[in-house]
C-alpha cells in the first residue's frame, strides 16, 4: 500500500492500485483456466486459449505463471482456498477457529463444516488432477514434500487430541489418519456424486462418524 500524509501529519495507507489490478488479473486467468481445464482437459488446453478467455495477452499469462504447469497448480490451490490469496489452509480463519473450539466434538463439527466447503470445490476436479498428472508427470512435483492435505489433518488432530473429551486411547497419528481418510475427496465423491447424497447429509454423517471414533461422548 502507498502512504500519504494526513492532516495531522500521520501516514495514512491507501490501497495499492497496481497490486489490486495484479490480483484481479491473476484471478481472471485462474478462473478462465479452470473453466477450460474442466471443459476440455489439461493436455488439450493451451495458454493462448486461457489468455483469450481471460481477456488478457498471452504474454501476461506467461509473465504471471511462467508455464501451464504452474498455472494448473494455482487452479488447484485456488479451488482449495476459494480464492487466489496466498494464505495457507492452516492460517485461514475457519481452520483456526475450529482448532480453538474448547471441545473435540465442537472442533470436529466446525472442522467438517470447513472441509465440506473445500470438498465442494475440490472434489469435482480430482479426476482432472489425475488426468493432468498422467499427461504431465511433473504435475505432482508442484506440491513437494508431504501430502499437504495430510499436513492439514495432522495439525487438526494435534489440536483435537488435547481436548478434554478426546478419547485418551487415540493418539495424534491415529486421529490424523481418520480425518485424512473419512474427509477425503474420493470418499466425498462416492457419497455425493455417485450415491446422490446432499453435501449436508455427507457433513452430518462425517461428523457423527468422527465424533464416535474420536470423542468420549457420542452426542
Amino acid at each position: 500500500m502507498d502512504a500519504v500524509k494526513g492532516s495531522d501529519g500521520q501516514n495514512i495507507k491507501r490501497p495499492d492500485k497496481r497490486a489490486e489490478r495484479s490480483r484481479r488479473t491473476r484471478e481472471k486467468i485462474v478462473v478462465a483456466a479452470r473453466e477450460l481445464f474442466d471443459a476440455q482437459g489439461y493436455g488439450a488446453t493451451s495458454l493462448q486459449e486461457v489468455a483469450d478467455r481471460a481477456g488478457v495477452a498471452v504474454q501476461t499469462v506467461y509473465f504471471v505463471f511462467r508455464n501451464k504447469r504452474a498455472l494448473f497448480k494455482d487452479v488447484v490451490d485456488a479451488s482449495i482456498a476459494g480464492d487466489v490469496e496466498p494464505v495457507a489452509t492452516m492460517d485461514r480463519d475457519w481452520f483456526r477457529a475450529a482448532c480453538a473450539e474448547p471441545t473435540a466434538a465442537g472442533q470436529l463439527r466446525a472442522h467438517v463444516r470447513g472441509v465440506r466447503d473445500i470438498l465442494g470445490r475440490v472434489a469435482p476436479i480430482v479426476p482432472l488432477i489425475a488426468a493432468a498428472a498422467a499427461t504431465d508427470p511433473e504435475i505432482a512435483a508442484q506440491w513437494p514434500g508431504p501430502d499437504p492435505r495430510y499436513t492439514v489433518q495432522h495439525a487438526a488432530a494435534k489440536a483435537l487430541t488435547s481436548k478434554p473429551d478426546a478419547r485418551p486411547d487415540i493418539d495424534t497419528a491415529r486421529a490424523a489418519d481418520l480425518l485424512y481418510g473419512l474427509l477425503s475427496p474420493e470418499l466425498y465423491l462416492i457419497f455425493v456424486r455417485d450415491r446422490g447424497w446432499s453435501p449436508g447429509a455427507w457433513e452430518k454423517w462425517a461428523c457423527t462418524a468422527l465424533i464416535a471414533e474420536l470423542c468420549t461422548e457420542h452426542k
